[in-house]
């Protein structure tokens, strides 16, 4: 990855994604609300780094059951075919992980909480600004950071990709799955990072900044851009006036308040000075 962009406003970074659009074509977003946090997934941040792709698969098709009972969500039930490709070498190089069934429920774990290798990202900056500078703080255990940052992500600048099979790679899976609303609310799309182990004949999660940090040249181009924290009244009420919003985003009680009391309060509060 290169060296962060610093930019002063948000009319900036506007003009800086046109200008990597014009260029480049069809991108990927995705917002954080403290620029120096990792780019890292929730199965990383539960301290389940390098986990192995049949373990995982097993934790998620035996708690399908009750997820299946309880919410009603339709799950996949364990299968040894597909717990048996995750010895297959060319399992990236051939796309064929994960089947659509086992992803259209992974989506929808990452959607609720449960901890995900999936990456999500949006093809919305405007969304991406959101998740940036939805809260006032980063973390409950910290306070304001000066700056949020904004990740801009091209797979295939030049139209191929290259590299060994089975080395640590980046795949975006891609956004055509039947799965929760929040999905398309929020324009998702998502990329899976994963490595072959050859020892064990077994893959296994890894992280993407490994990947970025020695990304083969032409390939998976990732921008990241910082902006100053003082931009969140404004930035939140330009996004509000078109809808975009908790409550537009996840269409649940909870955001639906979320989002009164932001217009109630917060928009009140930062409403700015003629």
């Amino acid at each position: 990855m290169e060296e962060p962009n610093e930019v002063p406003d948000w009319e900036t970074f506007q003009q800086k994604v046109a200008e990597l659009r014009s260029k480049f074509g069809n991108l990927l977003f995705r917002g954080q609300g403290n620029c120096e946090w990792a780019l890292t997934t929730t199965l990383e941040r539960s301290g389940k780094r390098a986990m192995w792709f049949f373990e995982y698969y097993q934790v998620i098709t035996r708690i399908g059951p009750a997820v299946e009972t309880l919410a009603g969500v339709e799950t996949p039930e364990f299968s040894f075919e597909v717990r048996d490709s995750f010895e297959d070498r060319e399992l990236f190089s051939l796309h064929k992980f994960p089947p659509v069934p086992l992803y259209r429920y992974m989506v929808y774990l990452r959607h609720h909480g449960f901890p995900s290798p999936l990456l999500d990202w949006s093809r919305s900056p405007h969304v991406a600004a959101f998740f940036a500078f939805r809260d006032p703080i980063g973390r409950p255990e910290e306070k304001e950071p000066e700056k949020r940052s904004i990740y801009v992500y091209c797979e295939m600048p030049a139209g191929h990709k290259g590299g060994a099979v089975g080395e640590p790679s980046i795949r975006p899976i891609g956004q055509y799955v039947r799965s929760h609303h929040r999905h398309f609310r929020q324009q998702c799309d998502y990329t899976i990072c994963g490595g072959f182990d050859d020892s064990v004949k077994q893959w296994r999660f890894e992280s993407h900044d490994q990947v970025f940090d020695r990304r083969r040249p032409g390939q998976d181009f990732l921008w990241k851009f910082n902006l100053p924290s003082s931009e969140r009244g404004k930035v939140l009420r330009l996004l509000d006036e078109y809808n975009l919003n908790a409550f537009s985003l996840f269409g649940s009680e909870e955001s639906l308040l979320e989002t009164m009391w932001f217009r109630e309060q917060v928009l009140k509060e930062t409403r700015p000075t003629k």
